[in-house]
């Protein structure tokens, strides 16, 4: 447990927020911090074919111990964290024993971690929790789950009477901003599958995600003083009120669920003269995706037929770009690589909890550019935000999972083999 501990604060304390503004890759300079570090660890442990490219993509090699022909499989994680609260000065505090009730993460500021508002926390009672200090994220997203892969491959090089074939770990940037996936070479990779260690809880195992697209909405207007307006002003800011009282009632993220879709208005900037409307669109159906993406460009077509005379043109500009899609299509032709997964949680006496991401992962691109990628808990709570926290144990049952996965892949083709001599 100690050993996990140590190595999570490690990676935690290195600030790795990446930015959606820049074109760089890795988005931040900060980011490589991080990476040189585990690429001098990979070393440290025993990993082999360790690299690093121009974009801080690390990858590295356990080679296999037996003799069978075995598919080769990987594990990914990313490095960065969210720059939707600071990554910046991360003051880890540790909580032996939690005992169940409130925890004061920062006294000064009264920021209090709860199990009467995140019930979560009632589950992890006597165990030992990692928190934040109350200004911070904690960067469980997803060092968590590179914490798990490294200590994964260290025991078993440490414990080679573990069978295995060959498995590869991938460390990525740029995850949260979207870009995880765009710069990862699939083909040097070189793996049957993966599988991403980015889940939240103990038992999470998913493989169905969001389709998703993002949409960019332009309104203009006309703008005439106050006092003279009537007849002439056109007020871009309300139009882009009616586009937005358009849209489903009750389809929002806060008022879905499980494989319900939604339309999230995420920024309004504007002014008379022109207003920007940006969204996202997310359903699991690629059906009911399409339908939410014409939705759109209907209702852009009932304004602009609304305001023609008057504007004497076209009033509302749409921009739709497709982000990524669900894995399920991908990953079904090939659904034993959920299976192994599942069996490897039950022998570990830990319950599955298959369901759908309401998200996106690097699997779900990795998945479209030929790598099946099922993702996998990595047990941290309530991230991209101050109440972050993670349970060790959590942790330790991640690392047997991967553990199992690789042992479970190996006695699984031998006992394939074995059948067909017979």
């Amino acid at each position: 447990m100690q050993h996990i501990i140590d190595r999570f604060i490690s990676y935690v304390i290195i600030d790795t927020e990446s930015d959606p503004n820049s074109d760089t890759t890795p988005s931040t300079k900060k980011q490589w911090d991080l990476a040189n570090k585990l690429v001098e660890e990979l070393k440290a442990i025993g990993m082999v074919d360790i690299t690093i490219d121009d974009k801080a993509y690390i990858m590295a090699t356990l080679p296999s111990n037996i003799d069978h022909k075995v598919p080769t499989i990987g594990f990914i994680s990313h490095f960065d964290t969210t720059p939707d609260f600071t990554g910046a000065n991360v003051k880890p505090q540790i909580i032996p024993n939690y005992d169940g009730k409130d925890i004061v993460l920062n006294a000064k500021q009264n920021i209090i971690l709860s199990p009467k508002y995140f019930k979560d926390l009632v589950q992890y009672k006597g165990q030992t929790l990692i928190t934040t200090d109350g200004t911070t994220l904690l960067g469980a997203d997803d060092k968590a789950g590179i914490t798990e892969i490294v200590t994964a491959m260290e025991f078993l090089i440490n414990n080679p009477e573990i069978k295995h074939g060959k498995i590869r770990v991938g460390f990525t940037p740029d995850e949260e901003i979207g870009r995880g996936a765009h710069y990862f070479d699939v083909k040097k990779f070189g793996c049957d599958w993966a599988y991403t260690m980015d889940g939240s809880q103990v038992g999470e195992l998913e493989y169905e995600n969001f389709n998703a697209a993002g949409a960019k909405i332009t309104f203009k207007g006309k703008s005439v003083h106050p006092g003279y307006a009537k007849g002439k002003m056109i007020n871009s800011m309300l139009i882009a009120n009616d586009f937005i009282n358009e849209l489903p009632k009750g389809e929002t993220p806060q008022e879905t669920k499980g494989y319900e879709g939604f339309f999230h208005v995420h920024h309004l900037t504007g002014s008379i003269e022109e207003t920007v409307l940006e969204l996202i669109i997310r359903d699991h159906s690629k059906k009911k995706f399409g339908k939410r993406k014409e939705l759109i460009e209907k209702i852009t077509k009932k304004i602009n037929k609304k305001f023609i005379k008057q504007f004497g043109g076209d009033i509302v500009f749409v921009e739709i770009k497709d982000q990524y899609y669900n894995m399920k299509e991908k990953v079904l032709p090939v659904k034993h690589i959920v299976d192994i997964a599942e069996k490897a949680m039950k022998e570990l006496g830990i319950k599955p909890i298959i369901r759908p991401i309401r998200g996106g992962t690097d699997g779900c691109q990795l998945s479209y550019k030929g790598l099946p990628c099922p993702n996998i808990f990595a047990g941290g709570h309530n991230f991209h935000g101050k109440y972050e926290y993670v349970p060790v144990e959590s942790m330790q049952k991640a690392v047997e999972v991967i553990v199992k996965i690789a042992e479970l892949t190996a006695l699984d083709m031998i006992k394939e083999e074995k059948a067909k001599t017979k």
